[in-house]
């Protein structure tokens, strides 16, 4: 794969008991020293009139501000410091980069991911939150949809972090033009995506949010992507795929009571490249969370193989009771009708 990655991001430092550290970055370029066919890509800063197409003016000016004044916490979670700004405008151009990549043919192996922080999925257009500043994926999305040259008239975006992408939602919420599946943790932070948030007005049915139970696994997962998922993209036939990939949902991860396996992250990869692949679509990730630094490292390098030629190892069982019952309510929800045999 090709990965967008620049060193200004590692000057965001929310501090030394934040889950959301420079050490992130670190730990995937160390693990990814051990994979062949690893390309970088830096990207210019994003410019704020990108930034402004999908955030107020008035917030993204606060956050300047505060930044260039020293930072400091935002919100409980969301702590900023002088560099961040510039780290921020840098995630967001790297996302933006990714857009660009996918669309003028890379890939395959040159499949782009953009490895930005600090992530963006739970920035709503006039606020940070969660970590988040600006919302690195839609900001990309929104970027592909204004850009002449690449003729994007859909983005779907799949959000496979273990918390909802609430900003994501909010941003594309009352949209025709954006297909959002967000599979998360039920419960779990912020406390948005329900099934019945489907999207409103010209955006009636383009939100789909898929809320999993604690002690979901690889195979209930993967359910969610080959069932409802799969069938909102092929019904939506997006120009762009983009995947907005956190890796919180893994066993090891001190965050979620998700139950994943490193290879669960093959899985789903596979499925969404053959996806892309059926709908003609071209294809990008942008790293959202993931705060064991060791599974998110061996993550992220998974997807690397999965497109420089590892088959991924299919899961056995059954779904779960509980897992079965949360996709049939998404289903119900998008009245698709559908077997979830497995």
């Amino acid at each position: 794969m090709q990965f967008g990655y620049s060193e200004v991001c590692l000057a965001h430092d929310p501090g030394p008991r934040h889950p959301e550290t420079p050490d992130r970055l670190r730990a995937i370029r160390e693990r990814l020293k051990r994979k062949h066919g690893v390309e970088y890509v830096d990207a210019d800063p994003c410019d704020v009139e990108r930034i402004t197409a999908v955030h107020g003016s008035a917030y993204v000016e606060s956050l300047e501000e505060f930044c260039a004044d020293g930072g400091g916490n935002w919100d409980p979670d969301t702590t900023a410091v002088e560099e961040t700004w510039d780290a921020v405008r840098h995630s967001a151009g790297l996302a933006c980069w990714a857009v660009e990549a996918a669309l003028e043919g890379n890939d395959g192996r040159k499949t782009p991911f953009s490895l930005g922080r600090p992530p963006g999925h739970h920035a709503v257009a006039d606020d940070a939150m969660g970590f988040c500043f600006v919302n690195n994926a839609a900001v990309a999305a929104q970027h592909a949809l204004d850009s002449e040259a690449y003729g994007v008239d859909r983005v779907a975006i799949v959000d496979w972090d273990v918390h909802h992408g609430n900003g994501i939602q909010d941003i594309f919420y009352d949209r025709d033009d954006v297909f959002f599946a967000s599979l998360h943790e039920q419960g779990l932070y912020p406390g948005t995506g329900a099934v019945d948030e489907t999207g409103t007005g010209d955006g009636e049915g383009a939100t789909m949010n898929v809320p999993m139970p604690a002690g979901t696994d690889d195979l209930e997962y993967l359910a969610a992507v080959e069932g409802p998922i799969a069938a909102g993209i092929e019904s939506f036939d997006p120009d762009l795929l983009l995947v907005s990939a956190g890796f919180d949902a893994h066993r090891h991860d001190p965050i979620s009571r998700i139950r994943l396996s490193t290879e669960a992250y093959a899985l789903m990869t596979d499925r969404l490249r053959g996806l892309a692949d059926e709908t003609d679509a071209a294809l990008a990730f942008v790293l959202e969370g993931g705060y064991g630094l060791d599974v998110l490292a061996d993550s992220v390098a998974l997807v690397h193989e999965t497109f420089d030629g590892r088959e991924p190892i299919e899961p056995g069982g059954e779904l779960a009771d509980q897992a079965e019952e949360a996709l049939e309510a998404v289903l119900d929800a998008h009245e698709l009708n559908l077997s979830l045999e497995f």
